[in-house]
């Protein structure tokens, strides 16, 4: 709905300019293309995928790999939470709330304040959420649905679960965690934050991705590994943005560089002896 709104509201303001629509034309055409993905992306993530085959098995593999790597232990951090009432209702409180806001509030920051670098995050941000899309058909169990392993869930236990009760059911895919939507777009927020801005503070919001691998990684919804990928995907997807922009910046560049004049006499002008010009 917010996406046929804003374009309605856009094609209006094409038709009727005026000084005002200025500023309003371009915020109401980037309003309903995010609000587009956003629905896509939503709808994407309804479609059902009735296979489960092979998730708890890559879960536990994905456990024993990060074991071998000698990463710090999900289980850990978790029952470290769990110890303390306060911080396991604020970490719940983070994993289910704070992403979507967050994301919106530094997409609109940066349209105001830095739209030259704004394209290149939205980019960015619509390959790493396809990415993610297309990956969920490699079907991964989260951390919580392993409790031979003594994982919990803690949105279940604190009343904060964005996820149904019965996993083949609701709006969001429970095996899909390879790799973590939240840590990607808080990736995107932070580093986002941390390339427009030159304010000395723009390094405090690194905590934000930070805070958000170690709250999907408590709350049991993410493996290490799945926000690791993220944040590889996302550098990924920024990179090959700024590849298509130069290339058709070096296209654009040689289509404008004229070319030699034919003279009267057929001479080519920019290229004939000076004794040969007229």
């Amino acid at each position: 709905m917010a996406a046929l709104i804003s374009g309605l509201v856009w094609l209006a303001v094409r038709r009727w300019p005026s000084r005002a629509n200025l500023h309003v034309e371009p915020a109401a055409a980037e309003f309903a293309l995010i609000a587009s993905l956003y629905a896509v992306w939503r709808l994407a993530r309804m479609l059902p995928i009735a296979s489960t085959h092979g998730a708890i098995e890559r879960a536990h593999e994905i456990a024993s790999f990060q074991d071998a790597l000698h990463l710090p232990s999900e289980l850990s951090l978790q029952h470290f939470v769990l110890a303390h009432d306060r911080i396991a209702d604020l970490t719940t409180q983070y994993y289910a709330v704070v992403h979507v806001p967050a994301l919106i509030a530094f997409l609109v920051w940066l349209f105001v304040r830095h739209r030259d670098r704004y394209p290149h995050w939205r980019n960015g941000l619509a390959l790493i959420t396809a990415w993610c899309l297309v990956i969920r058909f490699v079907r991964v169990a989260p951390p919580r649905f392993l409790p031979d392993l003594g994982y919990v869930d803690m949105g279940q236990q604190y009343g904060m679960s964005v996820y149904a009760a019965d996993p083949t059911t609701g709006v969001s895919d429970q095996f899909a965690a390879m790799p973590s939507i939240h840590v990607a777009w808080a990736a995107v927020v932070s580093f986002g934050i941390v390339a427009a801005s030159t304010s000395r503070w723009r390094w405090f919001f690194l905590l934000h991705v930070v805070l958000t691998m170690l709250v999907v990684s408590a709350t049991g919804n993410h493996w290490w590994l799945d926000g690791i990928v993220a944040i590889g995907l996302l550098a990924g997807s920024l990179a090959a943005d700024t590849a298509v922009r130069n290339y058709f910046r070096r296209r654009s560049a040689d289509s404008a560089v004229p070319g030699p004049e034919l003279g009267s006499e057929g001479l080519l002008v920019g290229l004939a002896e000076p004794g040969q010009r007229q």
